[in-house]
């Protein structure tokens, strides 16, 4: 069974689904099936709403103060576990809880779910990917149409709820993209984190 929980680099992630509607050609789980101590985060079935309660329950959170929602696959696809487990973490845990996501949540859902989000998550990064609608459509390669132009809008929608938001890169990208990345930051006025690749 794939663990829900599982902890790296000094923090606790909730691995709640393997769904994604996004492809993206640097995705680590077309390398490995694990991350930190999780020998696989590959469901054989995703986990229920009471599995991940149960897992958030029985963990010992002795030495960390957040919880981030991020696994093999992309939470907001189960956004009703989503909500859920964060508002019990916050409540019964104490914890801070952010949220990894490709941007994609609002046309997964069919509606803007920031103002929901926005009640249980403390902080949220999302993948920009690339700087242009043409190269995030290569590197990314959504499901949804206009998968660009859904994430640019969901992470401006997050800026106007949400305190702490940034985009994130992964600093495979050749410096001139990166460039383009930080100049996009810097127009829309949102924070860029460029992590390496693990």
């Amino acid at each position: 069974m794939a663990d829900i929980l599982y902890t790296y680099k000094g923090s606790v992630y909730a691995n709640i689904t393997n769904k994604c509607n996004c492809r993206c050609t640097f995705c680590i789980r077309f390398v490995k099936d694990g991350v930190g101590d999780a020998d696989t985060l590959w469901h054989k079935t995703n986990p229920t709403k009471s599995e991940v309660l149960d897992a958030i329950r029985n963990f010992d959170f002795s030495g960390y103060d957040e919880l981030v929602f991020c696994g093999y696959g992309e939470p907001t696809c189960q956004l009703d576990i989503l909500l859920e487990a964060a508002a019990f973490a916050k409540k019964e845990k104490h914890l801070k809880i952010r949220l990894n996501t490709n941007g994609q949540g609002s046309v997964e859902n069919g509606r803007d779910i920031v103002p929901e989000l926005a009640k249980v998550i403390d902080s949220i990064s999302v993948s920009l990917n690339a700087p242009t609608k043409e190269d995030y459509e290569k590197v990314t390669r959504p499901l949804h149409s206009n998968g660009f132009e859904n994430m640019l809008e969901f992470t401006k929608r997050c800026r106007e709820e949400i305190k702490d938001v940034r985009w994130s890169i992964v600093d495979v990208l050749p410096q001139e993209e990166i460039d383009r990345c930080l100049a996009l930051s810097r127009e829309h006025d949102i924070p860029l984190r460029i992590r390496k690749k693990t």
